[in-house]
């Protein structure tokens, strides 16, 4: 199990960014990221903000070391395979409405 710094810093290596420019982007000093990567205090939700609007980071991994999030959910609510398909026609073509989609997926499953 990784501890909050371990993974900043993980998600700064990951960014082939060293601790200057990363610190820039989330608007802190190198002082202040190094001290965050060694744990010797928590990140401020500003920081934690920072870091989710600057990079694909995941909140819930950032913090708690949780699996991230899957493609396929929002809100931790499942998208059934219908949903992603109407979602996915719908993205194909999207000069057709949205009820011509969704009716043509009930035709294509029944």
């Amino acid at each position: 199990m990784s501890t909050i710094g371990q993974r900043i810093r993980t998600i700064r290596e990951t960014n082939n960014l060293n601790q200057i420019k990363f610190a820039n982007i989330i608007g802190i000093s190198q002082g202040t990221l190094s001290e965050l990567e060694q744990d010797k205090y928590r990140p401020s939700l500003d920081i934690i903000i920072a870091i989710k609007e600057n990079f694909t980071s995941h909140i819930e991994w950032l913090i708690f070391e949780d699996t991230p999030v899957s493609k396929n959910t929002i809100f931790n609510l499942a998208i059934e395979a219908q949903e992603l398909e109407l979602i996915s026609l719908f993205r194909e073509h999207p000069t057709v409405s949205v009820s011509a989609s969704f009716l043509y997926l009930l035709k294509s499953h029944t």
